[in-house]
């Protein structure tokens, strides 16, 4: 079937119903049902031969056929068993559609390495490749995925998803505003980030109560390589806005209760230009995030 009679809704009421299907929202399943919205989805991901494009949440396959289309391998992820079925009837002319049944995430910090290994290889088989992750994301691990893959030592040259609008403003917020947060600053340390479409409640089926919106998050290596150790990086700023309104030097002080007194944290802080007592992180840019941890971090190795 022509990718341009999937995804509508009486397609996916007439499909669910001969399986016997509903839709499973313990799952995060949304089924976007505007097709100019899907093919929007593939446009962003910007998908061409050399590319491997991991998709989590299959769904019917319309998007993964939009792709598949394109790139020189889909690497295709669904939890629902059903669901899975009902896309590899539809998918089956792709020979270059791998499709796995299982969870993508290993546990909430890893990816499932059934799923990395495809992408992985594809990149290591021939210069000039690359991975990317578009896809309609199940809104339930859409911020692990997101996170864990920026964490990887070879990080997808693209990401090209659907989230919540909610989700998508954390990721683009500034300092001193509510949605500021550490998935901010982990972002947008290593990556480009856009929105590029919001999307109303309306376009998916069934409608979820809020709005969605389609991000374009690219990762920057010059600004990887900037930040000497990405994974001590990481878990600083989770640690920052653990509790977020605290003054910064209490929040840096417990952090480091098992490595640093309390004389060794003010020593670090007196040598932070920006810092006062009423400091708080949700305050700090960017950059000076950064420049906190590198200095935390090598005051840490030198004990």
């Amino acid at each position: 079937m022509s990718t341009t009679n999937r995804q509508t809704v009486s397609y996916l009421n007439r499909r669910f119903r001969q399986v016997g299907l509903e839709p499973n929202k313990r799952h995060g399943q949304n089924f976007l049902i505007d097709l100019n919205l899907v093919r929007m989805i593939a446009d962003t991901g910007d998908i061409g031969p050399a590319d491997a494009v991991l998709e989590i949440g299959t769904g019917t396959g319309s998007l993964t056929a939009m792709m598949a289309e394109k790139a020189g391998l889909v690497v295709t992820v669904e939890i629902d068993e059903h669901l899975h079925q009902l896309a590899k009837e539809e998918l089956e002319s792709f020979g270059n559609v791998r499709m796995l049944l299982q969870d993508a995430l290993r546990n909430k910090n890893n990816l499932s390495p059934a799923v990395l290994a495809p992408l992985l290889e594809w990149v290591q088989g021939s210069p000039g490749r690359r991975y990317k992750l578009v896809a309609n994301l199940p809104y339930n691990v859409a911020t692990p995925i997101i996170s864990n893959l920026l964490m990887l030592d070879v990080p997808p040259a693209l990401i090209a998803v659907t989230i919540q609008k909610e989700l998508g403003d954390r990721i683009m917020a500034k300092p001193s505003t509510k949605d500021y947060s550490a998935l901010s600053v982990w972002v947008q340390a290593v990556c480009d980030v856009q929105m590029v479409r919001v999307l109303p409640p309306n376009v998916f089926w069934p409608a979820p109560k809020v709005d969605s919106a389609i991000m374009r998050i690219e990762p920057i290596e010059e600004r990887r390589r900037a930040i000497p150790d990405l994974g001590f990086f990481h878990t600083f700023v989770r640690s920052l806005f653990f509790h977020r309104r605290k003054f910064l030097r209490s929040v840096l002080v417990s952090a480091f209760k098992e490595q640093l007194s309390k004389p060794e944290v003010d020593a670090v802080l007196a040598g932070i230009s920006y810092f006062t007592p009423t400091t708080r992180a949700e305050e700090l840019s960017v950059g000076q995030i950064q420049e906190l941890s590198e200095a935390f971090r090598q005051t840490v190795k030198r004990t």
